[in-house]
């Protein structure tokens, strides 16, 4: 260790004059415990199980990976002159495009009922099963297991994995690792690139994107999303959800000692020790430290150390320890999902009780409901006309030279429906005003507006008040725009500001 050390010397008048000196020791600066400022990683090289948390895993992954590369490509016919992508985020158009929805800027309030949902749902499933999200639909969870599964096509599994890494370089080594990197970077890239096309037309840009055609800005995130890919899921995998992830840490305020998590029965378990066979199991635990569920653990922890940060409950262990107990004539279940609950009954010698319905769980379900139903309502109801007008500030109104007053306004039309429709822009709040537009007919006081689908017009407005009318300084006005054929009706308060008197 460093040594400080406070040398006091005497000064040239007699006087002890305190002045620190540091002085290290020589042999603590190059020793191995001074150099290490962090441990370093250790390579972990999980172990192929087989058993239903694994299928799981297996169907979990297909199924999502699926949904993410495959999607962009799902047509969704909307009309003439409207894209026919089924899910796309269009930022030229102003549109977010979900199969029969269709969002607008001023209704990014749906994404964020969206994100509620998803928020208060993956509080309801924590508090239930504990991190199920991270252990089978974490996007760096499916990956990295996928860069794994090549991982072990091309090297082996676990025991070959391991020794192919302390083997020194060979044709054969480079030629392996060489080809997993290869694959690994193909993915990263396939990865970007379906990330881009969920902003542009999938079978557009696709040939683009070969080509140099493509926006500078699709290559920009296609090198982000290939870089971090191949970073999170290739190189620092299990290090991603110990260090990075705030999830770990906000994971365990949402459960409580009745959440089903995967846990080691020590109660079943210990004594642990080998076992031979023919010996009695009178006296010790089912648990062989055979270290199955440890080598099959991608994190590389020991589920019979209790409840640790890294378990991210994919449950592989489970399997593990299965077979084997399957394989010396021992019940399943030596690690399961369990709850701290459980553990102590069975200390009391009272049966294990299952109970999801506590007071949290019921309040992450209400809330999931009651946001569900808004947001449902909100769909089901949801305007096809939206209108906003916008009053000239400068000048705020015109006197004009037969005495009377003016005032200009910019109504914006938005249709929201798919086809063309007609509107009737009207002016009410003031009897004497009088409504007139650029390039419309306007009669008595109204006129007719049509306005393309899925499109917003914009239309000159002035309202004039003839002199020799009280007009105090603001007048309350309002424009009603109604839809010909369903009588669709939106009303814009304003207001008419004149001279004072």
């Amino acid at each position: 260790m460093t040594e400080l050390k406070i040398n006091r010397v005497q000064g040239a008048n007699g006087n002890q004059a305190a002045e620190g000196v540091a002085v290290l020791d020589a042999a603590a600066v190059n020793s191995a415990a001074a150099r290490e400022l962090y441990k370093k990683r250790e390579p972990i090289y999980p172990k192929l199980v087989h058993g239903k948390f694994r299928a799981l895993k297996w169907f979990l992954l297909f199924a999502t990976l699926g949904v993410y590369y495959l999607l962009p490509w799902v047509r969704w016919p909307r009309g003439i002159g409207e894209p026919d992508q089924a899910v796309l985020i269009d930022f030229a158009g102003g549109r977010f495009y979900f199969f029969f929805i269709e969002i607008w800027p001023s209704e990014l309030y749906y994404v964020t009922g969206l994100l509620i949902l998803g928020a208060v749902g993956l509080f309801l499933a924590t508090a239930l099963f504990g991190r199920v999200w991270c252990g089978y639909a974490c996007p760096q969870t499916v990956w990295t297991d996928l860069y794994i599964a090549v991982e072990r096509l091309i090297e082996g599994d676990r025991n070959k994995r391991m020794r192919l890494a302390q083997a020194p370089w060979t044709f054969e080594k480079i030629r392996k690792k060489s080809m997993k990197h290869t694959i690994w970077l193909l993915i990263a890239a396939a990865t970007g690139g379906a990330w881009v096309f969920y902003f542009h037309d999938a079978p557009t840009i696709f040939p683009k994107l070969f080509t140099g055609e493509a926006p500078g800005s699709a290559y920009l995130f296609m090198g982000l999303l290939t870089f971090m890919t191949y970073a999170l899921a290739g190189t620092m995998r299990e290090q991603v959800c110990t260090y990075m992830c705030p999830w770990p840490r906000i994971q365990a305020a949402l459960t409580d000692d009745e959440t089903l998590q995967v846990t080691y029965k020590k109660d079943r378990g210990e004594k642990r020790g080998p076992h031979k066979k023919g010996e009695t199991w009178s006296g010790r635990g089912d648990c062989i430290d055979c270290k199955a569920c440890v080598a099959a653990c991608p994190m590389g922890i020991d589920i019979r150390d209790g409840a640790q940060l890294e378990c991210i409950n994919c449950a592989l262990c489970i399997d593990a320890c299965d077979d084997i107990m399957g394989r010396i004539d021992r019940p399943k279940g030596l690690i399961a999902y369990d709850t701290d609950e459980n553990m102590f009954r069975r200390s009391q010698s009272k049966p294990p009780k299952i109970r999801l319905l506590r007071s949290r769980t019921i309040f992450y379900g209400t809330v999931f409901v009651i946001v569900s139903a808004i947001m449902f309502m909100a769909l089901t109801s949801r305007a096809t006309l939206d209108v906003n007008v916008l009053r000239d500030r400068t000048p705020p109104f015109v006197q004009l030279s037969d005495g009377s007053v003016r005032n200009a306004y910019t109504v914006k039309i938005v249709n929201k429906a798919n086809v063309e429709r007609e509107f009737f822009v009207k002016l009410t709040g003031i009897d004497t005003i009088t409504m007139g537009a650029i390039g419309e007919e306007v009669t008595d006081n109204q006129m007719r507006v049509s306005v393309l689908g899925d499109d917003v017009r914009s239309i000159r407005v002035f309202a004039t008040l003839p002199p020799g009318i009280d007009r105090p300084a603001s007048m309350p006005l309002s424009f009603i725009i109604r839809e010909s054929v369903s009588d669709e009706e939106k009303t814009n308060p304003t207001v008419f500001l004149t001279e004072r008197r």
